[in-house]
Formats: C-alpha cells, structure tokens, sequence
C-alpha cells in the first residue's frame, strides 16, 4: 500500500544511518558533517563546507566524494579523508584541512520509529512550522529524501581550526547554506538520523518535491 507522500514506484531505497552535525563560526565559515557508519557505499565522514562568501566545498575521499555529489551539487570538490569521533559528549572531525572539536549535549528529542509517509507529511509540517527545517523533499540532482531522526542534541561549545587559522567562536547558522533541499536548524546540532533516498528513473531528473 502507498501512502501519501511516500510514493515509490517501485523503485530502489538507498538507506544511511549515522549523524549530521551542524556548526558555524563567528569568522562565518559553516560545516555539516556527515558521520556515516551505514551507507551504500560502506562507513564514511564528509564535511560539508559554506565558506562566508557562499562558496560551497566538499571535504571528502574520492568514494564517498562521488557518492555525495550525485546528490548535491558543489562549488569545490577537495579530495582528503575526514575522521570523525565521538567519546560520550566529545565529538572530533579531522581533515587535511580541517581541524573541529566539539561538546554535544544532552539529547532534547526521541521521537519514536515511524514511516516515510509520516516523514513527508505530519513529521514535515512540524519541521517547517518548529524549526524552519524540512524532513523531506527532492535534491538538486532529483534524489527524493526522508530524513529520520533518532534523537536530536544541541552542539554546546566548538573550536574550529582551518589551515592553522583559528575560527572564532560557536556561531548561529543564520544564513542559508545551500546545500540541498533544506538548510539545517540555526543552532548547532548534533543528529542522528536515518536518511532515505530514492533516484529519479534512467533518462530524467525526479520532480522537485516542496513537500
């Protein structure tokens, strides 16, 4: 049976489990690093990166970096491994470049499994209206996504260290990043999630979904 907002068609679920961690800095550089430990590809770390002017870089290997850019598109693709380590409420990201320690708090949200369907629709519509983010839609690329949350922290204190320059302090994300279809929560978070994804049929792009 096909629900609303949950329309398959048939074709394939490409499913990830892990954590997205959203950050940004008084210098007005930003990053969403994506902790993957399930993935199509196998475990990976990626930072997404905005830089204050609006540039758009990928830190990534060259794996996870093809796999990532089929879904979103980037100014600058930068080939490095990323680790990312989380010891209980310290969470550490490390690249050739980049250097990120941070402190996650307590968890403020536990919702319970549910299906896509609630996903798309009544998970979404809480989204937008709480928090301006969005739990579904479709990529740049035409990938459909449901991102599941598991549970939901605040990211309370984080240094940022680029090239051997200092960050500056925890900032809000207060400006949009542009990576996909939503941008993340303007406080810095720490989430774990299940992320679904659907591609669009050979031959053409998915319709652009504002659901």
């Amino acid at each position: 049976m096909t629900a609303q907002g949950d329309q398959s068609e048939g074709r394939p679920i490409e499913t990830l489990r892990g954590s997205i961690t959203s950050v940004g800095f008084a210098s007005g550089h930003r990053f969403v690093i994506g902790d993957w430990r399930h993935s199509p590809i196998g475990p990976f770390a990626d930072v997404m990166w905005a830089q204050p002017g609006g540039h758009r870089v990928l830190l990534a290997d060259s794996a996870s970096a093809a796999y990532i850019v089929s879904v979103y598109p980037f100014d600058e693709v930068r080939y490095q491994a990323v680790t990312a380590e989380r010891h209980s409420r310290s969470y550490t990201v490390r690249s050739h470049d980049l250097k990120l320690d941070m402190k996650i708090g307590l968890a403020t949200l536990r919702p319970p499994p549910r299906p896509r369907w609630i996903t798309a629709t009544f998970e979404n519509w809480c989204a937008r209206k709480l928090l301006c983010v969005r739990t579904h839609g479709t990529s740049p690329t035409g990938v459909v996504e449901w991102y599941r949350t598991r549970t939901a922290r605040r990211v309370v204190a984080a240094t940022a260290n680029l090239d051997g320059a200092d960050l500056g302090s925890l900032a809000t994300l207060d400006r949009p990043l542009g990576f996909g279809f939503t941008d993340p929560p303007g406080q810095p978070c720490y989430v774990r999630l299940r992320v679904d994804l659907q591609r669009p049929e050979c031959g053409g792009r998915g319709r652009r979904s504002d659901s």
